[in-house]
């Protein structure tokens, strides 16, 4: 029988939320959801450590999950850990903190094998930055990293080993001493076993960590061809043998009106990326009344979205765009504007389609080009 103990008795001050952080909603649900949903498929038993305050709204939570309740939660992690334990029915128990919501099934799984085996089990990965002990403001030394593991949760153990060297803490004295189970462990146990963790199994600490995992976008964009009349009366653009669409000259008889170049799919694609990062479309930031977006190459302002995007540390995960025009055909240059969109989104999994309208509207009838793009951002946060 295997039981869960998931930590949830934290404030979370650091966070700046108005409430416990578990209790925040993240991509649509509760944290507390998250861990509760993932461990579900593994778990005879769940034992949620909260706070008294907490203690309804967590009930709620816990709800549609059978064989999950709370319990009443200690003024440190370690006095949570150890109420839980004395109630554990299990004769395994996985102990998981609350605010590390994208925990995989995976880890739980090696997990739960690694305690079978050698009775426990921490996930943890390898360290990459470089670390160093710093003593009144200054770098006394730099253990080599290769050594060096950030543990995360859950860290799973026997039940009866774990409990006994809690209460032997406890009695000693040590029990706040430990920011850990696997210290715990340590201490009186061994040496606990490793099993990989995952970068993403990130614990939940700032405000920013709370930004969704990925976003949406959309964006469309028309242009319009200049017509006969307007070239007879030399008000339309005076190079009418070609267009520019994703970065791509195409031959054409007639030019699209724009104050730019008129590339109706990075317009498109601009305004998706725009939308996604919850900014004003094209339109508000390069105004066509400006002179010096005269003539513009898209191509450059799509750089400039860009660095929004990564500003706000998003990249493109996937972009795909679909082009409505009856002249010229498009189908030879896809490719090309393929390859040049990938290279600015910095992004492999772009689409590009384009079709005609069957001679109807304006697109069939030939009397402009529209452009329709959708982006998935992912979050840089790590």
């Amino acid at each position: 029988m295997i039981t869960v103990i998931i930590c949830a008795a934290g404030r979370g001050t650091r966070t700046n939320l108005p409430e416990n952080k578990i209790l925040h909603e993240l991509n649509g649900m509760p944290v507390l959801c998250h861990s509760l949903s993932a461990f579900m498929p593994f778990a005879d038993e769940i034992l949620v450590a909260c706070r008294k305050t907490d203690e309804a709204r967590v009930r709620a939570i816990l709800s549609p999950f059978p064989c999950a309740r709370p319990v009443r939660g200690g003024a440190t992690r370690g006095e949570s850990v150890l109420r839980a334990l004395r109630e554990t029915k299990g004769d395994m128990v996985l102990i998981h903190d609350a605010a590390r919501p994208f925990v995989t099934q995976k880890i739980i799984k090696d997990c739960i094998e690694s305690v079978q085996k050698y009775g426990s089990a921490v996930a943890a990965v390898p360290v990459s930055d470089t670390v160093a002990h710093v003593l009144k403001g200054c770098i006394a030394d730099m253990p080599p990293r290769n050594a060096l593991y950030g543990l995360q949760t859950p860290q799973g153990f026997f039940t009866k080993d774990i409990r006994a060297a809690y209460e032997k803490a406890f009695e000693e004295g040590r029990g706040k001493m430990f920011t850990d189970d696997s210290g715990v462990y340590a201490a009186y146990l061994g040496s606990p076993h490793i099993v990989a963790g995952d970068v993403c199994n990130k614990k939940l600490t700032y405000s920013s960590d709370f930004m969704p995992a990925e976003r949406v976008g959309f964006g469309v964009d028309t242009h319009a061809f200049d017509h006969q009349e307007e070239i007879d009366r030399g008000i339309a653009r005076l190079n009418l043998n070609y267009i520019t669409l994703g970065g791509v000259v195409i031959p054409s008889n007639r030019a699209l009106k724009a104050h730019s170049d008129g590339d109706v799919v990075v317009h498109a694609l601009m305004d998706a990326l725009l939308s996604a990062i919850g900014e004003r479309d094209i339109g508000y930031h390069f105004p066509d009344s400006d002179p010096k977006y005269k003539g513009a190459n898209s191509m450059e302002l799509l750089s400039v979205v860009m660095e929004m995007v990564r500003m706000r540390n998003f990249s493109v995960k996937n972009a795909s765009v679909s082009v409505l025009c009856e002249l010229p055909r498009l189908s030879p240059y896809i490719e090309g504007m393929r390859n040049n969109l990938r290279a600015a989104l910095c992004c492999e999994n772009v689409a590009v389609a384009a079709g005609t309208n069957e001679k109807l509207g304006y697109v069939g009838e030939g009397r402009g080009i529209t452009c329709y793009a959708m982006v998935l951002l992912k979050t840089d946060r790590g």
